[in-house]
């Protein structure tokens, strides 16, 4: 573990470097920054070839839980969570760069995707934003994982956020793509430019019962749809797509995603056990847990200025753009700036 803790130490030097100049240079505390930080990286670009081989699973609140897990048992704990139309396989290169490090890492398949499954066919296949992050706390009762940095993009940035906001004694750090997304059913009732609601068409398709059939009918076609538009850069091969459209096949996958869209809009309930997570949440809660938030430079898909939410994080913070034409799905585009992130947060928890 000594080794362990004195590459860290490295790494975080040579990681925060450039943030460490340009804190000093603008007046700032780089642990308590809340101005954004800009590292411009080259050559994060990469192509997967790497997969998770193993899927373990586990009874997690109402779910047997799928999750791969590499890296030493007695390691520092570390979640990664994935987002949608993604799976775990982005991160299976950020896995495998943290455990190389001495990492315990957990990547779970979200409800709705790969092997997890509902103990129940009673359970609502309900996909509301408190629900999910539940979920993450459920599974780290069941590994007995006190604390943990956890990390994600998209639906996984969400629901990283979430456990921070509402559990942050779980949560010793976070690195968040895109920044804060916590949002409420009343805050998305506002109408959005024309333009800003054009990124958002496949929310309005899933509304629809059309939509709906669409989606079940297409969801392969769907999903790398997505892909293309959120990483218009990123050239993927048939074979990293396919390690994780294979993940979207799960027999809840559909209602899963369209109640989550739906709940969003105010056109699906939620579960009354919710409720209270989710009048916190609309008060859109400030975290404090030590945060990194990253944003790659060629994102298509929809996202906020990061001077619009660094006020948000009112602990230790960085934040980081990406160039090299790093789009949505980040970890798997720039896995060794996503690890590198990873360990800075862990170093400033």
């Amino acid at each position: 573990m000594e080794n362990q803790n004195n590459y860290s130490r490295r790494r975080f030097l040579s990681v925060a470097a450039l943030t460490v100049a340009v804190a000093e240079l603008g007046g700032l505390n780089l642990l308590n920054a809340k101005e954004i930080t800009k590292n411009k990286t080259n050559n994060n670009k990469t192509q997967s070839n790497t997969s998770f081989d193993t899927i373990k699973q586990i009874h997690a609140g109402v779910l047997n839980m799928g999750y791969a897990e590499s890296g030493p048992a007695d390691g520092k704990p570390i979640i990664l969570l994935h987002g949608w139309p993604y799976t775990i396989h982005s991160y299976a290169d950020v896995a495998a760069l943290l455990s190389a490090e001495g990492y315990r890492v957990i990547v779970p398949h979200l409800r709705g995707h790969g092997s997890t499954q509902f103990l129940s066919p009673k359970t609502p296949r309900n996909g509301q934003q408190s629900a999910i992050a539940a979920d993450i706390i459920a599974l780290m009762d069941a590994l007995k994982i006190d604390k943990a940095v956890i990390g994600g993009f998209d639906w996984g940035a969400r629901t990283a956020n979430i456990i921070a906001a509402l559990w942050p004694e779980r949560c010793k750090a976070m690195v968040s793509v895109s920044g804060y997304l916590i949002g409420s059913q009343e805050a998305n009732q506002k109408p959005l430019l024309p333009k800003a609601e054009l990124s958002w068409w496949y929310q309005f398709y899933f509304a629809t019962e059309r939509g709906r059939l669409g989606y079940e009918a297409n969801r392969r076609d769907f999903a790398k749809l997505i892909w293309q538009t959120a990483s218009p850069e990123w050239k993927f091969t048939d074979a990293v797509f396919e390690k994780s459209a294979v993940e979207l096949n799960n027999p809840d996958h559909v209602a899963i995603v369209i109640h989550n869209y739906r709940w969003r809009l105010g056109l699906a309930e939620g579960e009354a056990k919710y409720d209270k997570h989710e009048k916190t949440l609309a008060t859109f809660p400030a975290i404090t847990v030590p945060t990194i938030t990253l944003e790659g430079d060629a994102n298509g898909a929809p996202h906020g200025n990061p001077s619009n939410y660094a006020a948000k994080f009112k602990g230790k913070y960085v934040h980081y753009n990406l160039s090299g034409g790093i789009g949505h799905n980040l970890p798997q585009e720039a896995p060794k700036a996503f690890a590198d992130a990873i360990i800075q947060a862990a170093m400033m928890a």
